[in-house]
């Protein structure tokens, strides 16, 4: 069902309150240079300290925005199964196309636990599931064989990869069929080259039609140019990630002169060596004022 380019979004602040002026700029922005898809609300929007109101208002306005030009897979996730039931179903109300739901942290449920936990929103909301392993957010690690359980559900349709393990999608792909996307910039290429589809990118906040390029080159198997593209942009790629996400691309996009705000505690902003790092290496890919 999703293919290509997705972009992690910016939740954009100002003076304490979500921008949506920003929010809609940076819509239109990612829809101009050709992103495949909108992902608002994830790890990127901020999520954990974002209120339900506001959760809810990025939602909608970013699908009244898109207006159905790309795919918005709504970040829903939640460690209560109540509250993610919640989200979930306001996704469905406000036209999502799909809703980003990630594994229940800090609680640190078993695999039967886990499964159960993504059948009740699949049962009780008419919407397309994209799970979300990232244990380094979450504490816990989804099994390849939990998520092929999932995957006979027919609302349950593709994972966000982001354990770092080309193994684990490895084994996820040898046992269903579910779409895969990469949850790491970095590993975007690797992923793809063993079956994934595309990439839920951070990255591409800033440089969109980059992040296109290289999933475009990928999908189509020409690994030589997404593996060029990849090596150019990987020195920014780790260095947007050194003192944490959102950190290096709230950063990196005032640079660019698209600044999205400030950073909501207890995320603060970059180290004066991060920033160093990150503006040279925008310097290098030619990256100034937008």
């Amino acid at each position: 069902m999703f293919s290509g380019a997705f972009t992690a979004m910016i939740t954009p602040f100002r003076n304490g309150q979500l921008d949506e002026g920003r929010l809609r700029e940076q819509i239109e922005y990612q829809i101009a240079a050709g992103i495949d898809g909108l992902v608002p609300v994830g790890t990127t929007g901020e999520s954990p300290t974002v209120s339900f109101d506001e959760h809810e208002r990025v939602i909608k306005h970013t699908v009244e925005v898109a207006r159905g030009r790309v795919p918005v897979i709504a970040g829903t996730g939640g460690n209560a199964t109540t509250e993610a039931l919640e989200l979930h179903g306001f996704a469905k109300r406000a036209g999502a196309t799909a809703c980003l739901s990630v594994n229940p942290y800090y609680n640190k449920p078993t695999q039967e636990g886990m499964y159960r936990h993504f059948m009740t929103l699949s049962e009780k909301v008419a919407l397309p599931i994209v799970l979300y392993n990232i244990p380094g957010r979450t504490g816990v690690t989804m099994s390849a064989a939990t998520v092929a359980r999932l995957r006979q559900n027919g609302n349950i349709v593709a994972i966000k990869e982001a354990t770092g393990l080309l193994d684990q999608a490895s084994e996820i792909r040898s046992l269903c069929d579910i779409t895969i996307l990469s949850g790491d910039d970095s590993l975007t290429v690797p992923l793809m080259s063993i079956g994934a589809s595309g990439v839920v990118s951070v990255v591409s906040n800033l440089v969109p039609g980059e992040i296109k390029k290289m999933a475009t080159a990928a999908l189509a198997g020409d690994f030589k140019a997404a593996a060029g593209q990849h090596h150019r942009l990987f020195p920014l790629m780790r260095a947007m990630f050194l003192d944490g996400n959102p950190v290096g691309i709230k950063y990196a996009m005032s640079v660019a002169g698209r600044d999205t705000g400030e950073l909501r505690l207890p995320l603060w902003e970059a180290s004066d060596g991060t920033k160093k790092q990150i503006a040279e290496h925008m310097s290098k890919l030619g990256i100034g004022r937008m």
